[in-house]
């Protein structure tokens, strides 16, 4: 008696459709559903009854038909769950503007800023739209930055002087970025930190134990990128003359040096300005007050306190200054120029973009 029932799509695999389908079996990472399917298809190039196929597998015979159905179709991308639509939005327009308009010019009587239950509670709906709403619009009340405008008189003049070397620095001259970064402690954490592990990042102590402080004095070469340092345990206008020293030992004399430093004092002392009228092939060119942004060794210190400082177990300062001097010489072996990319134009007119908002803040705040 001839068989019964809805005729079976011839099902062959190709060798790499075979190895895909096997990966996904392997991957921790697939979903159960998508290796269930795969499971179902590699079977079914074996096995011609869907029913067998069912029992083995532990779903529906009509589940299996499908599966071999949609991959004989559409091959592996037949596997794959089609895009829904999704239900009817629930919250209106007008409900999304009083979402967005309390977060950016009303506060909480609790607090001072917004989060997700709060603003729920007070507009009427679940603390996940809420969320969903500042995603949309990229709010983050519970973010703050800190910044400084300088009150500096020469503030534009400095400005234009120290973005044009770096965007246009003399012929046969070097800029150097100079700066310390003072009080760098050689801690050594109170209990040993455990390793990192999967699913799990390096855990340590909040606790630690001084072992002394070291200041690192450095120059950043803007044009190649290595940095001339050295540690003193002190910070002073004399370990700033012995730095200066490094430098003119460490600079080809036939060439120009430019400074770009800031208004600290241990770089005006009387006899760092001796020193400068002794060598006159320097050029310093300061920085306008709380203007550190403008002096281009931040990046390298930055570089520093992550790659060691931040997380680094010293238990001597001698043990940290070794350490230091091993980033430095790291950093210059694969050293690339600092490129600057903002004009002083540029600078500027954001600057003066971002004193009238603050400015109109004010005056909302006043007002309200």
């Amino acid at each position: 008696m001839a068989a019964m029932g809805r005729p079976k799509a011839e099902l062959r695999l190709t060798d790499e459709e075979r190895e895909v389908l096997c990966g996904m079996l392997r991957r921790r990472t697939t979903a159960q559903s998508l290796a269930l399917r795969a499971r179902i298809v590699l079977r079914c190039e074996e096995v011609d009854s869907n029913r067998d196929i069912a029992e083995e597998v532990g779903v529906s015979e009509q589940t299996v038909g499908k599966w071999r159905r949609r991959f004989v179709t559409r091959r592996i991308d037949g596997l794959y769950d089609e895009p829904r639509i999704g239900g009817p939005r629930t919250i209106s327009d007008a409900r999304v503007e009083d979402v967005v308009r309390r977060t950016l010019t009303t506060k909480p009587k609790s607090g001072t800023h917004w989060t997700t239950r709060q603003l729920a509670r007070t507009v009427g709906v679940s603390p996940a739209s809420v969320g969903r709403i500042w995603k949309a619009f990229g709010l983050q009340p519970h973010r703050t930055e800190s910044f400084s405008l300088s009150k500096d008189p020469q503030f534009i003049a400095k400005v234009r002087d120290i973005v044009g070397l770096y965007l246009d620095p003399p012929e046969r001259a070097l800029v150097l970025c100079v700066d310390e970064k003072s009080q760098i402690q050689a801690l050594d954490r109170a209990q040993p930190a455990l390793s990192i592990m999967f699913e799990h990042p390096e855990r340590r102590t909040h606790s630690y134990v001084r072992h002394g402080t070291t200041s690192l004095f450095a120059a950043l070469d803007v044009a190649t990128g290595k940095v001339i340092g050295k540690c003193f345990r002190k910070h002073r206008g004399r370990e700033f003359l012995a730095f200066l020293d490094l430098i003119e030992q460490s600079v080809p004399p036939q060439l120009d040096v430019h400074l770009v430093m800031d208004n600290y004092a241990t770089h005006k002392t009387p006899r760092v300005k001796r020193w400068l009228l002794r060598h006159p092939r320097y050029h310093v060119h300061f920085t306008p007050t709380t203007s550190s942004w403008l002096n281009l060794v931040e990046c390298f210190f930055s570089i520093l306190s992550r790659r060691l400082l931040k997380r680094g177990v010293h238990r001597s300062t001698l043990a940290l200054e070794k350490d230091i001097r091993r980033c430095l010489d790291s950093h210059n072996d694969e050293s690339r120029p600092f490129v600057w990319t903002k004009s002083a134009d540029q600078i500027l007119a954001q600057l003066e973009r971002y004193c009238s908002a603050v400015n109109a803040s004010q005056t909302s705040v006043a007002n309200s």
